[in-house]
Order: C-alpha cells, then sequence, then structure tokens
C-alpha cells in the first residue's frame, strides 16, 4: 500500500475552475472519505489522483515519487466507479481476472488471486454468474473485488453504493468497513451522503466550491466543525444554526435569540463586541425540554416523528428557522404543543459574522 501528497492541485475545465489549490496528505492504510454537496469538485479530485483527469496546476505524489503527469495505467491504483461498469457477457471470474490476463500474469496465479478475493467478499457461490443474475449489492462486490486482485497501491471509490437501496447500502458499507479492516490497504472514497463519511472514515475532507473547508476524524469534525458549513453538514439530522446579536459582553455574554435575551459564558466568544451578529449552532440531541416551562425558548411543535427509540421533532420561534429536537425513547409530545427548552453552554458552538467557528473553551 502507499501514501499520497497532493500539494496545490489546480482543475480547471476551460475558463471554470473547479479546483482551487488543494493540499492534502493520505496515510499509508486510512480510509479517507471525500464528502461535500453536489458539484463541489469532490469526484473531479478523485479522477485527478487516479489520472484521469490532469490537473491544471501543482503535484501529485504516491510513496513520495511524482506521479503527476503519469498515465492512469502507471500509477498502481484501482478504482471502484458509481455504475460497476461489468462486462456482462463474461463470468464474475472473468469479470475479476480479466485485467490480470492483460497484464500477462500465469493462469495459477491468476485463479489464485480470484478465488481469495471472491471467498473475502462471499463471491465463490457466484463465479460462473454474469452479472445480471447478480443484484445491486452483489455485482458492486464484484466490481470492488476486481480491484482487489490487482493489489493496488491506493484503492479508489466513486460513490459506490448511490445505485443501492437503503437496506444494500448498509450491509455494503459494512462489508467495506470490514474489508479496509481485513486488508489494511489505504483507500480514498468519495460520496455526498455524509453518513456513510461519518461510519466509514478515519478522516473525512469536506469540500466546497473546489475547496477543503475542513479535515480531520468524523468525531472532530462533528464535535468542533470549523466554520457554519462543517456544522451544517456534518450530523444528521444537520446542527440547529440560529441567528443572534450580541447585547451585552462582559463576565457574561447577553444574545439576542428571536427576541429572546439568552445568557452564556463570555469564553464562548472571546473578544466580541456589542452589536456583533453571530450564529448559534446546537445539534438536535443537546435540546433539552424543560417541562416547568421555564426554558431559554418557548417553542410550537409542528411535526412529531416517533421512531421507537427515538422521538424527532420539529419546531418553530418567531423569528427564527424551523428548530429539530431529538428525544431518546418515546416522547409524550404532539404536534400543535407549546415546548420549552433550554440550551446547555457546554453544547453550544458559537460563529463570527463571517462564518468561522470561536474556538471551543
Amino acid at each position: 500500500m502507499a501514501d499520497l501528497k497532493i500539494i496545490g492541485a489546480r482543475k480547471s475545465f476551460g475558463a471554470v475552475d473547479v479546483l482551487h489549490g488543494i493540499d492534502l496528505d493520505v496515510k499509508d492504510g486510512e480510509f479517507v472519505v471525500f464528502v461535500g454537496p453536489s458539484g463541489c469538485g469532490k469526484s473531479t479530485l478523485l479522477r485527478v489522483i487516479a489520472g484521469l483527469e490532469p490537473v491544471s496546476a501543482g503535484e501529485i505524489e504516491i510513496d513520495g515519487v511524482r506521479v503527476t503527469d503519469r498515465p492512469a495505467s502507471e500509477r498502481g491504483l484501482a478504482m471502484v466507479f458509481q455504475s460497476y461498469a461489468l462486462y456482462p457477457h463474461m463470468s464474475v471470474r472473468e469479470n475479476m481476472g480479466f485485467a490480470l490476463e492483460n497484464m500477462g500474469l500465469p493462469k495459477a496465479e491468476i485463479t489464485s488471486r480470484v478465488d481469495r478475493a471472491a471467498a473475502m467478499l462471499r463471491l465463490t457461490d457466484y463465479l460462473d454468474r454474469k452479472p445480471k443474475a447478480l443484484s445491486g449489492g452483489q455485482r458492486q462486490r464484484v466490481a470492488i473485488g476486481r480491484s482487489i486482485v490487482r493489489d493496488p497501491k491506493i484503492f479508489l471509490f466513486d460513490e459506490p453504493l448511490s445505485n443501492l437501496d437503503a437496506e444494500l447500502r448498509v450491509a455494503t458499507r459494512k462489508e467495506l468497513a470490514a474489508l479496509h479492516a481485513e486488508i489494511g490497504g489505504t483507500m480514498i472514497y468519495v460520496t455526498h451522503d455524509q453518513v456513510e463519511a461519518m461510519t466509514l472514515a478515519d478522516r473525512i475532507v469536506v469540500l466546497r466550491a473546489g475547496r477543503i473547508e475542513q479535515v480531520g476524524t468524523p468525531l472532530d469534525l462533528y464535535n468542533r466543525p470549523a466554520n457554519v458549513f462543517v456544522a451544517g453538514f456534518i450530523g444528521s439530522p444537520q446542527m440547529n444554526l440560529l441567528p443572534a446579536t450580541v447585547r451585552a459582553t462582559g463576565a457574561a455574554l447577553r444574545l439576542d435569540v428571536g427576541g429572546t435575551p439568552i445568557e452564556l459564558p463570555a469564553a464562548l466568544a472571546p473578544g466580541v463586541v456589542e452589536g456583533a451578529r453571530l450564529t448559534l449552532g446546537i445539534r438536535p440531541e443537546h435540546i433539552a425540554v424543560d417541562p416547568s416551562g421555564g426554558g431559554d425558548l418557548s417553542l410550537h411543535v409542528d411535526l412529531v416523528e416517533q421512531l421507537g427509540g427515538e422521538t424527532f421533532f420539529y419546531a418553530t420561534a418567531p423569528g427564527l428557522p424551523q428548530m429539530t429536537l431529538r428525544l431518546d425513547g418515546q416522547a409524550a409530545i404532539r404536534r400543535g404543543d407549546a415546548a420549552s427548552i433550554r440550551f446547555e453552554p457546554r453544547h453550544i458552538h458559537l460563529f463570527n459574522e463571517d462564518g468561522a467557528a470561536f474556538a471551543r473553551p
């Protein structure tokens, strides 16, 4: 396996700039996930790494060797596509071994590699079938197996689960995590689904408009988002983001949130001045309902979702966007109820007028 270094990578298609100076190090054996909204450049970045697209500027290094100008066939990488890209007239065994035949490997070596990968992916019983006789999840495993047999330096995955239904996505996601644990390979995975990112990644790279917004472990990004964009993108349901105005500073920080005064420790926003417009962020599970009615805000419940083990409800207060709350178990709350809520300061995130997070105390 190998490590990867991207230095100042830029990519333009004509007058359109898609990547704006990407710098990134991926360690040997890491599972790194690129995540971001559609059009953020994550698939383009993966194709640049693979050599399927040339960079407009910058460098790509694999194991310390410059590969910027090398074609895809000479980089020693393997890519798994969203569409499976299997040959319909070939059996599973033939699909998995085709690239090895082109490399001129002995037949015994090809058979050994295919059998080993098939056992790993639970495909042994399907080796003689054609792709049309397989389920979507099995086809995707064949595509992954075709990559494994090549023993690549780095595995590249371009939204490989997006064509699967919800149940298969979860099952295949578990298989990918187990596969990484077993073979220990360097893997780079592109998705727009931040749940996939949170559950698979050693580190997540959050992209927006061709730039890296933040890189970190899933819990780093969840607990300490660098800005409003990351705060709103990472987490399902997403973080509640409320406009707030600073009314007073000093020993305590007094905010106006939707016309309601809320007092917080001054350390949450050091150096902030009176009149500043901030964004207050708090995750759905960190909002407590105050049965006494003496909370920070009073909300009107618009919708309730009872999921058995947890309850989500969506509620509004005058002058504020709709908020999402999550309670454990089967909460006795109904549409149309009033709910008094309380914010715990240790769970609050504050962002300045530019959207950057204040350092957590």
